[in-house]
């Protein structure tokens, strides 16, 4: 399976890269960075964090620093911490940098070069994309398939705004092309993250590893997970990029879902940027996307040991 990964590289897209670089069925071709959980420059710094812990060489490329249309501003910090990785203590030496070119450039030759084999993975806002669209109108049909992190089927969000969850509250605009442009996208939302969490038991299990993989994924978790107890909020372990890694990786992990058209409000005052779902095909337009409601967590356990268990 040979994979482009798109991430604004917080806590969650960290460990789904890591996910993703242990899996031996996987080739990550590159991955490309878009502003998002925090600016340009600490996700390219957190992405080269994750290649020095995981030891392994992937070009990696700057993308978006800013939404296409709305300003960005940092919103994040009470769940990612400062640095987008849950205010690291210790950092390895950095000897990974990005490399020249830009991430929506590579998006679009790498698809060229390997027609119809790319499953590219959007954990992040979906900037690049639209971008590498608007450059390129034939990019849906040259990848294998666009796997999303995003949208909130029901109207429960993660955001100022409440229905909307934060990848798409992001960038609606973009996210608005994406959807419009791409017709069997594979979706998994808040929604299917808040159904499937990680099993308590398993985390406890996971962060006792020893060795540097699971000393990044402890100490990111650790942080994130106090911060947002101390804002009040329940800290459950919700894994909404690694989730979406997985039933990448093996979608026979997928237990149950469902076919919507999906498209993104743009101009409400109280819902710009939710995904608004015909979820009885009221309208009789045919769906966009495959969304994910029930996975297989144990297959899901099975991958994030396969990440922080030492080398």
């Amino acid at each position: 399976m040979k994979l482009i990964i798109d991430t604004d590289a917080g806590v969650d897209d960290a460990h789904a890269l890591m996910m993703a670089l242990a899996c031996l069925d996987a080739q990550v071709e590159c991955i490309t960075t878009v502003v998002g959980n925090i600016d340009l420059e600490n996700v390219v710094r957190n992405v080269g964090t994750v290649l020095d812990v995981m030891d392994l060489d992937v070009p990696f490329y700057r993308g978006a620093a800013l939404p296409l249309v709305a300003p960005w501003k940092f919103e994040t910090e009470f769940v990612h911490g400062s640095d987008g990785l849950g205010d690291l203590k210790l950092r390895p030496p950095a000897r990974h940098f990005p490399a020249a070119g830009h991430a929506v450039i590579q998006i679009i030759e790498r698809s060229k070069e390997s027609p119809g084999d790319i499953t590219l993975v959007a954990i992040g806002p979906l900037t690049n994309v639209a971008l590498a669209l608007r450059l390129d109108p034939d990019l849906p049909h040259r990848l294998k398939r666009l796997v999303i992190m995003g949208g909130s089927l029901n109207a429960v969000g993660n955001t100022d705004i409440f229905p909307a969850e934060f990848n798409i509250y992001c960038d609606p605009e973009a996210a608005h092309m994406v959807f419009e442009s791409f017709t069997d996208s594979l979706l998994v939302s808040w929604d299917a993250t808040l159904a499937n969490p990680l099993p308590t038991p398993v985390f406890e299990e996971l962060i006792s590893q020893p060795g540097p993989r699971a000393a990044l994924y402890r100490e990111s978790c650790d942080g994130m997970l106090k911060r947002l107890s101390e804002a009040g909020y329940e800290a459950s372990v919700l894994i909404p990029d690694t989730l979406t890694m997985a039933v990448t990786l093996r979608p026979e992990l997928i237990l149950a879902s469902e076919n919507h058209h999906v498209s993104v409000e743009l101009t409400g005052s109280l819902s710009r940027g939710q995904t608004i779902t015909d979820h009885r095909n009221w309208v009789r337009v045919k769906p966009n996307v495959v969304t994910v409601t029930e996975v297989e967590m144990g297959g899901v356990a099975d991958l994030f040991q396969q990440f922080v268990a030492p080398v």
